[in-house]
This record gives C-alpha cells, structure tokens and sequence, in this order.
C-alpha cells in the first residue's frame, strides 16, 4: 500500500505559496483558407530542436510554445502571451498564415502529405524525426495533428508517493475536467477521411456529437489498440516504470511488420518495440522529471523520482486568445491540490476499465442529462459525482485564496459550479452555439473566424523594442546551438539509435 497522503492542514500558506505551474500550448499553422499550412517550421522562430519555449510537436506545421515553471498564475500567463505575440508578428512579417485555435484540426491533406517534424541534421534531430515518422506509421499523421494544452504542476518537497496518489486520483476524476472545460465537439470531415468514427452529420463542414464535450480526448482522438493492452500500474515509482520498461523493450508484432527500415534503407520508425519511446506512451496525466542531455526520461524518473506532474487533456478554448486563462488554471491547481491531499487508494483493473468507460462515456456524451458514470461498481450520475467533487474542493480553494491574499480561486470553483448546473455555459456547448447561430454550422468558418480575430487581438496589444530584442536573441542563439550539436557528431545514426534505445539506457 502508499504510504498515507498529505493532508490540507499540513501545508502552511508559505508552502501553497511555492506551486509552480507551466503551459506547453500546441497550435497549427493554417492558411487563410482553412488549409493546413504545408510550410517549414519559421527560420525567424530559431531551431524547434533546441529552442527553450518555441518548438513544434508532431508536425512541422504544429508549433508548441512552452513557458517556465511559475509560481505566480499571472506570470506564467504573461510568458504565454508574449510568446503568442511574437509568433503572430514573425508569421504575419512572412506571410499569411495564423494560429488554428482549436484542439481538432483545420482542413487536412491527404495523410501522407502532412510534414513531420525536421530538426536538422544532427543524431538527436534525426531521431526527433524518425520517432514522428513511426508514429505516423503506427497510428496515422492525421491522429497527430490534435492539439492541446499540457498543464505542468509541482509542489517542491513532494515524494514520488505523493505525486502517485495525486496521479490515482487524477485519473478517477478526470472526467470533470472533460466536461468543464472540452471545447471540442465537433471536427472538419477531412480529419476521419477513410475512418469509421460513429459521428453525426452538423453540415457539409461538419461532423459532430451533439452532447460530446471533447472528442479530443474520445475514441476518435489520442487513443491506440495496441497501447490498451498495456496494463500500466500508478500504484508506485516501481510499478509504473517496471510497466513502461516491459512496453519498451518487447517487440510488438504489428510493429515488426513495419520494420526499422524500408528497402531503400530509410528508417520508419526508432524501434519495433510496443513503445518507441516513453512520451508515445498516450494518458491523461503523466510522472516526470527533468532529464538531462541525452538521458531516456524513464532513467531520470528510476534515478530522481518524480519532479512534476504533466496534465494532458486539456483541449485548447477556442474562446481564449492563449487557449487557457488565468482562472481556468487557478481551477487546475485547486483540482489538482484536492487530489494530492485525499485519500487515494491503490486502483485495481476493475478501477482502471471504470476510469477508461468514464472517460468516453463523459468525451462523447458529458453533457447528456443524466449521464451515468461508473464508480466502485455502481452507477453514478455526472452532475452528483460533479458536484461531490466540487464541494469537496472548497476548503483547497479557501487554503489557496489565503495563501494567495485574493478570492481568485473561490471565484475559479464558482464558475466551475456554474457549468456543472448550467451546461451550456461549457466551451463544448458554446462552440456548437456559435455554429449554429454564426457559421452555417460549419466548423471550418468558426475556426477561421475565431483563429483570425484571435490574431488580430493579439497583435493589437502593446510589445516593445526590448520584448522582440530578447525572442529574436533566443531564437538566433538556439539556430547557433543546433549548429554545435550538428558538428559534434561522431559516430554513425544507427550505432547512435542502437545506443539509445538500449535496454541498459532505462535504468533499474
């Protein structure tokens, strides 16, 4: 069994005070017309392979900007902000393209034209790229072109037993957070082209569930036949990584059909293993730490335990200029904290598959009156669930509002309790309104529209000669910083792939 939790009393003002929380936000760069924009990643942005906070995700059309970690919630949104302003002004100083504000993706190309991401030339980057090429491979480039916000939360002096029994708890309550705050209920017909999906027809534009919250998040969306059979443990540090090595180090026959290799000799994909590698692992919440230079992430988590945790589910609001704002991550950190400092049994397989039903239950249907849930074995409506939770939140937001001097987190958990009675004050339910009433329900024109207004703002707010000196200086420093690594290398790629996806390289 854990060791017991922390309790709410027990973390003074000064220690809430220490929570640090930091935003990865992914974004497509679409044309004017909707399309996927087919362009490299923007020279003017610095190298994706080594910039600190400008990089891309699976594609080379998919930016990922990433903050710091911090301590202040209006910190971390002012770094978020001044990296979408600069972005705008280096795209909008090239061309036309914008930022697609949605987590479902704008109109896609055929599958194999969407670009990977390139990182140069370097084993490093190579690697970075043939990784992408596999997933592409195993899963579809479509799947990969979603986009969302990752939220990384830390609480300094936790031990790896309390960030699991945060995880635990996450993870049974995490169908709250889909029907807060998803904002993705519908999605261009060009993204299931060939595909079964089950969805209804809005409009020629359109594709849609008319109570989904998220289908992000859905069976349509991050989800993997062949990853369902990983029966991943959060019980311990020892458990997990003991299920993730097993996953890393097995061939998986489907895997192997693809082979390392295509006849010309280019690689599909880093290894023919279940997972390539640790991030391919797909869940609404993950362990982490930092790694250092060339270290695989499952060693750095055997060596140094758990550092942080990274939520995973959040869709982008299409409603927000930044995709997330300030009280939906003071709501994050209060959600979070409750979890930390309740109890949280060991989960079971029985708990696990309840986890998985409410998940779907909740991204393709969260806001259908008296939707039922799975708990202990029983059935439970959404709303009481919801509404146990909340109320057990308020103490965690009155701790926070003290810590912090302010109500701002009260205020965060009243909005929550506002779209747990009102559903259609959620983002899901207002993108289909705006459809509706403005767009002809077509998802294509309200992405548009949003994505352009969104930009327009963005660019009207003030930014100064000092602001675009220090971005343009990181960005050029991470173009000089890739070119070190390019001309470092000694060995071949292969003995360098070998080398790092080596079972000796995840630790014991």
């Amino acid at each position: 069994m854990p060791d017991s939790n922390l309790r709410l009393d027990a973390l003074s003002p000064a220690r809430l005070g220490e929570i640090r929380r930091g935003v990865e936000k992914e974004s497509l760069r679409a044309l004017p017309n909707g399309q996927l924009a087919l362009t490299p990643h923007p020279l003017s942005l610095g190298a994706a392979l080594t910039h600190p906070s400008i990089t891309t995700d699976f594609s080379e059309s998919q930016l990922e900007l990433v903050t710091g970690a911090h301590v202040r919630v209006e910190d971390c949104v002012d770094e978020l902000q001044q990296l979408h302003q600069y972005v705008y002004r280096n795209l909008a100083k090239e061309g036309k393209e914008m930022l697609w504000v949605s987590s479902m993706p704008c109109d896609l190309p055929a599958d194999e034209t969407i670009p990977i991401g390139r990182y140069g030339s370097s084993h490093v980057g190579r690697a970075k790229s043939v990784y992408r090429m596999g997933l592409g491979h195993r899963y579809g480039r479509r799947m990969q072109t979603i986009s969302g916000i990752h939220y990384n939360w830390s609480l300094p002096g936790l031990r790896s037993e309390d960030y699991f029994g945060l995880i635990r708890n996450f993870r049974r309550q995490a169908f709250l957070l889909l029907y807060l705050f998803g904002a993705s209920p519908v999605l261009s017909p060009t993204f299931v082209t060939g595909r079964k999906h089950g969805l209804q027809k809005l409009s020629p534009k359109a594709l849609y569930l008319p109570y989904a919250t998220s289908l992000r998040m859905g069976r349509l969306g991050y989800q993997s036949d062949a990853q369902a059979s990983l029966a991943v443990s959060y019980n311990s540090l020892e458990g997990y990584a003991a299920s993730l090595h097993e996953a890393l180090v097995q061939p998986y026959p489907a895997y192997e059909a693809i082979g390392i290799r295509n006849p010309g000799g280019d690689y599909n994909q880093l290894s023919d293993t279940l997972l390539q590698i640790e991030n391919e692992f797909y869940g609404t919440i993950r362990p982490k730490r930092t790694i250092h230079t060339g270290e695989r992430p499952l060693h750095a988590l055997r060596e140094r335990g758990v550092e942080y945790v990274e939520v995973r589910l959040m869709d982008l609001d299409p409603f927000e200029e930044l995709g997330i704002n300030a009280q939906t991550m003071r709501f994050l950190d209060v959600f979070l904290l409750h979890c930390l400092v309740t109890d949280s049994p060991t989960d079971t397989p029985a708990e696990v598959a309840e986890i998985q039903y409410n998940q779907h239950q909740t991204a393709s249907a969260g806001r259908q009156p008296g939707l039922l849930l799975k708990r202990d074995g029983a059935e439970v409506t959404l709303q009481s669930w919801g509404a146990e939770l909340l109320a057990q939140c308020r103490p965690v937001a009155l701790a926070l509002d003290a810590a912090h001097q302010s109500h701002a987190y009260s205020e965060a958990l009243d909005m929550a309790e506002q779209r747990l009675q009102h559903p259609d004050l959620t983002p899901s339910a207002r993108v289909l309104a705006a459809l509706k009433e403005h767009h002809e329900n077509s998802f294509l024109h309200f992405g548009l529209l949003q994505s352009a207004n969104t930009q327009a703002r963005l660019m009207a707010l003030p930014w100064g000669s000092e602001q675009q000196a220090r971005l343009d200086a990181a960005s050029q420093k991470s173009l000089q910083d890739q070119t070190a690594i390019e001309l470092a290398e000694d060995e071949s790629f292969e003995e360098f792939r070998q080398a790092y996806v080596s079972e000796a390289r995840l630790g014991l």
